[in-house]
């Protein structure tokens, strides 16, 4: 169950053609939103398919479980954002979504993700934590625009390889996972894990970056300690 949600679910809530219109924002920027969060709808709503050309949709927190194949109607969106709801995956047909820079997946219930996440382009930011996901979709390592992803408060392991593809990427959040280093399970190393970013060493300071190479010296001599004579 995703974090935060209560276990009595509501009923279901209609949302009309003319309800789902008076949902839509105009942004400071002239993008065009149309916001349904916060309706306690746990199917997203047929009629919205004709304001399929919304530059922005929104239907975070809401009671959704599946993500109807006609989301790839909305081909001029640019931020889709479902987070908080009971998602357990996502359908093969977002990967039509071409113009999408912004995809926020996170407190959902995915166990896994469609190859199909690999065709957006133009994704810069992929936020997809506290779900249940133990690994990525090789095609992730050919989103060459990514730039953030979150993946903490999931069941990964192991960095996933495919990030070590992405050459623009600048900050992964692995916060929280389950993380151990390769030669040892010790305390030591799962406490470090607890709290894990990855970024680009040209990011960091001259301190920061003295006290990433101190930490992880400080792991080679865990490992070393604990590797069989």
């Amino acid at each position: 169950m995703a974090k935060g949600k209560k276990t009595k679910q509501s009923k279901n809530k209609t949302i009309t053609l003319k309800m789902a219109q008076n949902c839509v924002e105009l942004k400071l920027d002239g993008k065009r939103c149309l916001d349904l969060s916060f309706k306690e709808i746990s199917t997203i709503p047929k009629c919205i398919q004709k304001l399929c050309d919304m530059d922005e949709l929104d239907l975070s927190r809401n009671l959704i479980k599946k993500i109807p194949d006609f989301i790839d109607n909305f081909i001029n969106i640019c931020v889709l954002d479902l987070h908080s709801n009971y998602l357990e995956q996502i359908p093969v047909t977002i990967g039509r979504l071409q113009n999408l820079q912004v995809l926020n997946l996170c407190n959902n219930r995915l166990t896994s993700l469609p190859d199909e996440l690999g065709l957006l382009n133009k994704l810069h930011t992929l936020n997809l934590g506290l779900n249940q996901l133990e690994a990525l979709p090789a095609s992730v390592g050919a989103l060459k625009e990514l730039r953030h992803i979150g993946l903490s408060d999931n069941q990964f392991t192991q960095v996933p390889r495919c990030l070590s593809k992405l050459d623009k990427l600048e900050k992964v959040n692995l916060d929280r996972n389950p993380i151990f280093s390769q030669h040892t399970q010790s305390q030591e190393s799962l406490m470090i894990s607890e709290r894990l970013y990855l970024v680009k060493e040209s990011f960091l300071c001259e301190d920061c970056l003295n006290k990433c190479q101190m930490d992880r010296k400080k792991i080679e001599d865990v490992e070393t300690k604990d590797e069989p004579k």
